[in-house]
């Protein structure tokens, strides 16, 4: 349950741009301390106040300097009470082949598939298992973000990325039941076809067999994870709630 005798802290990766993005926005509106993860530096021309205080670069594909960025979050916390109300894993990497084509099982390397695992499956676990007493002591919340590729094949998210997903659905499910105990819970979102500047070329034409008949919106994928780590959503863990317009169906 909510805390309103302190200010609220999430530390988000991946967030420098369209889901991560807006969900710093969504969570700085509401009065959060959001410290964000990304592989690059704060921009200087990034208008964000808070950022260059509250934003720590790490490579999330390297699990020695995850383990360093974690004791630099633990660290950045003690000054709230070591509190962590939210962590939400949405960094993600898809790589692509000459010109952008999709790697499948055939032709993609076995360092890009280690590489892939590291980051979007290894490293949401380092970092939930690392700052475990941290959520325990805000009864805290879990969001993992799995993808729509993790369900069924899709036409430009490669095989590795894919798997890495599906295997995140049920890396949720085990943290579900492994810290519902300690009183944190945990929780996935599955975004279908979000307009961000990452989609594909093509994409519109799948946008066309989507039943709702549009691309999603960040700021859409954002409340969904704000409900997710709010006290509406107490009673919520071990589930993915997919955000695709229906495109799962």
């Amino acid at each position: 349950m909510e805390n309103q005798d302190r200010q609220r802290t999430l530390i988000l990766t991946g967030a420098s741009r369209g889901i991560g993005h807006a969900t710093v926005m969504r969570f700085s509106s509401a009065g959060w301390r959001v410290i964000t993860c990304s592989r690059h530096a704060f921009p200087e021309n990034c208008p964000w106040e808070a950022g260059p205080e509250d934003h720590i670069q790490v490579d999330l594909s390297d699990a020695d300097d995850t383990q360093r960025a974690i004791a630099e979050m633990r660290n950045r916390l003690r000054d709230q009470g070591s509190h962590l109300d939210a962590l939400v894993n949405n960094a993600g990497i898809s790589p692509k082949g000459t010109g952008g084509e999709r790697l499948g099982t055939l032709n993609t390397e076995p360092g890009d598939w280690q590489h892939v695992l590291q980051v979007n499956l290894l490293a949401p676990v380092m970092l939930a298992r690392g700052l475990v007493d941290e959520l325990q002591a805000a009864s805290g919340a879990v969001v993992n973000v799995t993808s729509i590729a993790g369900s069924r094949v899709h036409p430009f998210a490669g095989a590795a990325y894919a798997t890495s997903k599906a295997a995140l659905s049920a890396l949720t499910r085990e943290m579900a039941s492994d810290f519902g105990p300690l009183g944190v819970r945990v929780n996935a979102i599955a975004p279908g076809e979000i307009d961000t500047s990452i989609l594909s070329p093509g994409t519109e034409k799948i946008v066309e067999d989507i039943p709702l008949r549009r691309l999603g919106q960040p700021t859409e994928v954002a409340e969904t994870i704000f409900y997710l780590c709010s006290e509406q959503s107490s009673y919520v863990t071990g589930a993915e709630i997919h955000i695709n317009g229906g495109q799962h169906v």
